[in-house]
């Protein structure tokens, strides 16, 4: 565990510092504090962009401190406009009832529910779904004008396109969420993106007047890649942490594939790993970047966190099948079911010629185009080249029945033959 005093450090050495309030070192060093991160459920599951707000609290628990994960039933009724160009549609309860129960899912990964600073996760529903308008603007709205709502940047940058009401006053409920953690959890820290600082500040005005008590922010930055792409997009869109929206294999293939220059940054700011192991890492690039050793600690680690040893050990095996790393007849039949998921795959009753199998898992648009594919030396089964006469039906399966076809270097295709 670190020294409360060192957090900060620990922080600003990994690059995970954007602003915070002062006094907030001497805080962290001197009392046990409880610090909130909020979670929106406007989708089912969260996304790496979401990741380094979540490792904040993972090592602000490692030093000694409370994390508190809220789920935002309440707050995702609205909508927050930090950061969008236009207004969000607008999501059922039901639906946000949904995907607040798997994002909590998803966090408890990364935080530790036990011991004498265990993480609790709260939903602001709780609190905000009771309140009653008149209420609310009394207790509440009295304390903000509307030139300080209008000076935050979240919604001056919405103000020449136009901004609702209602999520003109997300920053409201916002403020209110740190309130109420405040009080019933002693929370006195509030972390989020650089893109919340209005947000939060708004909160610690709202503690100041309501409580006389003083709290703190900190923000961390929104990261981008060294290109100049979006982090956590790929063509395929958003890299998200539920399995079933980005397989493990290619939120695994996420990480493997990180430039260079990002792998040291990235190892910083999504792993655990010490300082040391890092710097050598780091170190290993410069050496031997060919080896990507930087990306496969990264990428192990990073799956591990999301989907659990036995999924990253998996989406690693898979990973050297691709790339022609591993004997397929030494494979587990879990390593080929996660396979089938990533390359053409198809499951028959009877086994078929080896022609058909290729134009079933479209490795050949057609039986004469396999027929030449094989007599040029084209195409490998279950790891051996094979021949214009080879027996589909007289080869021995892959563990679970499965048979494993390439085309040249990294073309496959799966066929399960069912018992």
């Amino acid at each position: 565990m670190q020294a409360k005093n060192s957090l900060l450090d620990e922080l600003s050495w990994r690059g995970m510092i954007y602003q915070h309030t002062d006094g907030l070192a001497d805080a962290l060093a001197t009392t046990e504090m409880s610090a909130y991160v909020g979670f929106d459920p406007t989708a089912p599951s969260l996304h790496l962009g979401h990741l380094v707000p979540v490792m904040g609290l993972a090592h602000l628990q490692r030093a000694g401190h409370r994390p508190i994960a809220l789920v935002g039933g309440g707050t995702g009724m609205i909508g927050d406009p930090s950061g969008k160009a236009s207004e969000r549609p607008l999501a059922s309860a039901e639906e946000i009832e949904t995907n607040s129960r798997a994002i909590e899912k998803q966090l408890s990964r990364f935080l530790e529910f036990d011991g004498p600073n265990a993480a609790r996760m709260r939903d602001n529903a709780a609190w905000l779904r009771p309140l009653k308008a008149v209420e609310f603007m009394r207790d509440v709205g009295k304390h903000f004008t509307v030139n300080y709502m209008l000076a935050k940047e979240s919604v001056q940058a919405r103000i020449e396109g136009g901004i609702s009401f209602t999520e003109f006053s997300y920053m409201l409920l916002q403020a209110y969420d740190f309130l109420e953690l405040n009080r019933r959890e002693g929370v006195t820290l509030q972390m989020g993106g650089s893109d919340q600082w209005g947000n939060i500040t708004a909160g610690l005005e709202l503690i100041r007047r309501v409580e006389g008590k003083t709290a703190h922010a900190l923000t961390m930055p929104l990261v981008t890649t060294s290109s100049g792409s979006k982090f956590g997009k790929t063509e395929a869109g958003a890299v998200w942490l539920d399995p079933a929206r980005t397989s493990p294999y290619k939120f695994y293939q996420y990480w493997i594939n990180v430039e260079d220059r990002d792998a040291g940054k990235y190892l910083r700011l999504f792993t655990l790993m010490p300082r040391k192991e890092i710097e050598a890492l780091e170190k290993q690039i410069d050496k031997a970047p060919e080896k990507r050793e930087a990306q496969q600690a990264l990428a192990r680690d990073a799956t591990a966190r999301v989907h659990g040893d036995e999924a990253a050990r998996v989406a690693e095996e898979v990973s050297r099948v691709l790339f022609g790393k591993t004997d397929p007849t030494k494979l587990a039949e879990n390593v080929l079911k996660a396979l089938s998921q990533e390359v053409p795959f198809a499951e028959v009753r009877d086994t078929p010629g080896l022609l058909d199998a290729l134009v079933t898992l479209k490795l050949a648009a057609s039986k004469g185009a396999a027929k030449r594919l094989l007599e040029q030396g084209g195409v490998y089964l279950n790891g051996q080249r094979a021949a214009a006469d080879t027996n589909l039906g007289a080869t021995k399966p892959l563990a679970g029945g499965y048979h494993l076809l390439r085309k040249g270097a990294r073309d496959y295709g799966l066929l399960r033959v069912s018992a």
